[in-house]
C-alpha cells in the first residue's frame, strides 16, 4: 500500500485505540492496527492489551522478558494502517503547522465535515459502520459497547457525492428521509391557522401577541433542553443495542453522518411525539385561557420551525454574515466538541448554562 494512502494520525488519536475490540499500537511513526492479531499472540493477549496505544519499541527489542522473531514484524507489516503527525513543539490538543486539529476527530475546520470518507479505510480502522451497507442491521448485530459506540458516533463521517448513506436499504428507507423544504411546507399552515384561532378571543391583539413572542422565546429554551439532555443523553444511555440505536435514531445519526442533508430536518413522526407533550402541557400551566395556551404554543412551533430550517441552513447554505458566526459556532459543536454549544439559533441558553463552545477548547471531565 502506498504511503500516501494510509492515514496520518496524532499521538492523542493513537492513544484511544486501547480496547479489545480496537487495538493500535506504534513502533517508531507507524502506526499498527492488531486487533485480529490479539488472541492469536503466543504471549496471550493481555501483554499487547498493556500496550495499546502506546509505542512498542522497547518490549520488542528485550530480548530477555519476551523474544520476537522476524515473523512479529511481518505481521506488524500486514496490520499497517499509518503513519504519526509530527509533534509541534509549544502545540496543544494536536496543533500542527499553526492549525488546531482535534486529537478526536482528526479535523481542524468544518471544511472537514465535508471531506468523503473512504469506506473500505474508515472500516479497517475503526471497526465501526461500514458505510456502504446497511447501518442498522451492523448496530443490532455489532455488539458495540456503549463506550465504543459514543466515541465513534461523534467522529464525523461524510457518505460519498453528498448522498445519504443507506441506514435500512429496504422499502422503509424512503421513510427516514425528509427534505428541509417539507418542514415550513407542512407545519406553517397549521401554525398559522393555530394563531389566527388565538387572536379570535382577544379584543386587543397586542395580548395575543404577547403571549405568542413568549412561546417563541419559552421555545428557544426548550431547544436547548432538548439538544443537551434529550438528544445528548449519552452518559445515561443503556449499555445494550437498545439504547445505542435509540440514541443513533434519534440523534446519533446526524453526528455520524453530519452533512447529510436529507436526515438534518426533524421527520414530521417525530415531532409530533415530540410536540403532542407541549401542547397538554401549555394548556395545563395557561388554563385560565384556551387563546392564550394556543398563543404561546403557536409562538413556540414557529420558534421550532426556525430552528429546523436554521440547522439546515448552517450545515448547507452561504449565509449573511451573522450567520455565518453562528454557522462555525454549530459546526464546531460537530467536530471540535460535542459535550458544548448545544444552542443552535442562538447561544444565549450556553452562556447561561455555562456550556459555551469556545474554539479550540475541549470540555474536560
Amino acid at each position: 500500500m502506498a504511503t500516501e494512502t494510509l492515514t496520518k494520525l496524532t499521538r492523542a488519536e493513537v492513544e484511544r485505540h486501547n480496547t479489545e475490540r480496537d487495538c493500535y499500537v506504534t513502533l517508531g511513526n507507524k502506526v499498527y492496527d492488531v486487533t485480529s492479531f490479539l488472541f492469536d499472540h503466543p504471549g496471550g493477549h493481555k501483554l499487547i492489551l498493556d500496550y495499546a496505544g502506546k509505542d512498542i519499541k522497547d518490549i520488542l527489542e528485550d530480548g530477555v522478558s519476551h523474544t520476537h522473531s522476524d515473523a512479529a514484524y511481518d505481521i506488524l507489516d500486514d496490520s499497517l494502517v499509518g503513519y504519526l503527525k509530527p509533534e509541534q513543539n509549544g502545540s496543544a490538543n494536536g496543533a500542527a503547522n499553526g492549525e488546531y486539529v482535534h486529537p478526536r476527530t482528526g479535523m481542524s475546520n468544518e471544511e472537514d465535515l465535508s471531506k468523503d470518507t473512504d469506506y473500505n479505510q474508515d472500516y479497517k480502522k475503526h471497526k465501526f459502520l461500514d458505510l456502504s451497507k446497511p447501518l442498522f442491521a451492523q448496530l443490532w448485530y455489532g455488539n458495540f459497547s456503549k463506550k465504543f459506540y459514543l466515541d465513534q458516533v461523534h467522529r464525523p463521517r461524510h457518505y460519498k457525492g453528498g448522498q445519504s448513506a443507506p441506514l435500512f436499504g429496504n422499502f422503509l428507507e424512503p421513510l427516514t428521509k425528509t427534505p428541509w423544504w417539507v418542514i415550513p411546507l407542512l407545519w406553517l399552515p397549521c401554525d398559522s391557522y393555530g394563531s389566527y384561532l388565538a387572536f379570535q378571543g382577544w379584543e386587543n391583539p397586542i395580548i395575543p401577541a404577547a403571549y405568542w413572542v413568549l412561546g417563541f422565546f419559552i421555545w428557544s429554551l426548550v431547544e436547548y433542553g432538548l439538544h443537551r439532555f434529550l438528544f445528548h443523553l449519552d452518559d445515561y444511555l443503556p449499555d445494550n443495542r437498545y439504547g445505542i440505536i435509540a440514541h443513533f435514531l434519534l440523534h446519533g445519526i446526524h453526528h455520524y453522518l453530519p452533512m447529510d442533508r436529507y436526515r438534518l430536518v426533524m421527520p414530521p413522526t417525530m415531532f409530533v411525539l415530540l410536540a403532542t407533550p407541549f401542547w397538554y402541557l401549555a394548556h395545563t400551566v395557561f388554563a385560565y385561557n384556551w387563546y392564550a395556551a394556543t398563543a404561546v404554543y403557536c409562538g413556540g412551533i414557529f420558534g421550532y420551525i426556525c430552528y429546523d430550517l436554521t440547522h439546515y441552513f448552517l450545515h448547507h447554505e452561504n449565509l449573511p454574515l451573522w450567520y455565518k458566526d453562528l454557522k462555525k459556532y454549530h459546526l464546531e459543536h460537530h467536530f471540535l466538541e460535542y459535550e458544548l454549544g448545544f444552542g443552535v439559533t442562538t447561544r444565549f441558553w450556553d452562556n447561561v448554562f455555562g456550556t459555551e463552545l469556545k474554539p479550540n477548547v475541549i470540555k474536560t471531565q
